[in-house]
């Protein structure tokens, strides 16, 4: 199995998603148990949140409200997009589906 191909097994998928947040759980836990403190937690909870809100950013508003047709292949693919494109004003928004 090439590493650079695209993931396309389902029980892979789930994995790595697992992964990821057991990942992100250890390094909260041991983050918060090196400086067990409100603020810590907040700032943790805080960071985490605008990385998540980041990531719909590119991945989602982009794509939908700022005229990109194609989908990004990656973060560096969207921000790529973000500094090589010129000001562009917003177009219609989407229809909602019922």
């Amino acid at each position: 199995m090439k590493l650079t191909r695209d993931l396309q097994t389902p029980w892979l998928i789930h994995l790595k998603g697992a992964l990821f947040i057991l990942l992100g759980l250890l390094a909260a836990t041991l983050l918060i148990v090196q400086l067990p403190t409100f603020k810590t937690a907040a700032l943790l909870g805080v960071a985490v949140w605008a990385f998540c809100r980041f990531y719909y950013y590119l991945f989602y508003v982009l794509e939908k409200y700022l005229g990109r047709e194609a989908r990004f292949s990656g973060i560096f693919d969207a921000v790529h997009f973000l500094l090589t494109q010129p000001s562009s004003r917003p177009r219609s928004r989407p229809e909602k589906s019922p």
